[in-house]
């Protein structure tokens, strides 16, 4: 990003429940369905949103991701591959507390993920979604995955990726980053 003035912002929408987020597995490449939790909810977000105006509205591609946009009243959001979950490979389907069990202390932020994405993999994505966005006059809305949507925002900040750790995200919560005297900044988080 560039710390022109700006005063366009990005609102970010994490899916809406799924089995997996709800039992804290990692859920990347697996293409679940919101459960009917997840589908209320996320159709909450239509009058959230109501009264906003985008310019682009972007999609990853996977179905939770999808759906939470149709429900949020975007049926026709773009689809972007950059913006899938961050590649858990061996770990998909697995809790942190079952990886800990045998790699004490792991997380995705600091440690290899067997067969699945480096975060330098996941930082050359997300820039291309950050200089899409960056390319947008107006106001944009993502909806996509907790880690990757972490590691975005991080990106936004111009920090590294991995400093993500820091934004808790919640299922079906929607976040706006825009800036504060020409600098990114977040200006709402996981409400």
């Amino acid at each position: 990003m560039t710390t022109q003035e700006r005063d366009d912002r990005v609102f970010l929408v994490r899916h809406g429940e799924t089995e997996w987020s709800r039992s804290g597995r990692h859920t990347s490449v697996t293409d679940l369905p919101l459960t009917p939790e997840g589908e209320r909810v996320a159709a909450g977000l239509k009058e959230r949103l109501a009264g906003e105006s985008f310019d682009l509205v972007l999609t990853s591609p996977r179905q939770r991701a999808r759906r939470t946009a149709e429900l949020a009243g975007y049926p026709d959001a773009v689809v972007d591959d950059d913006l899938v979950e961050w590649n858990y490979g061996d770990y998909e389907g697995i809790t942190t507390a079952d990886i800990r069990k045998t790699v004490p202390g792991w997380t995705v932020w600091d440690d290899p993920v067997p067969n699945g994405e480096t975060p330098a993999q996941l930082t050359t994505r997300l820039d291309r979604v950050a200089a899409r966005i960056a390319a947008v006059p107006g106001d944009v809305l993502v909806f996509g995955h907790s880690h990757a949507l972490r590691g975005l925002t991080a990106r936004w900040l111009e920090l590294d990726v991995t400093e993500g750790r820091h934004f808790v995200l919640n299922t079906a919560t929607l976040s706006t980053l825009g800036w504060e005297r020409g600098s990114p900044a977040i200006l709402q988080w996981n409400s």
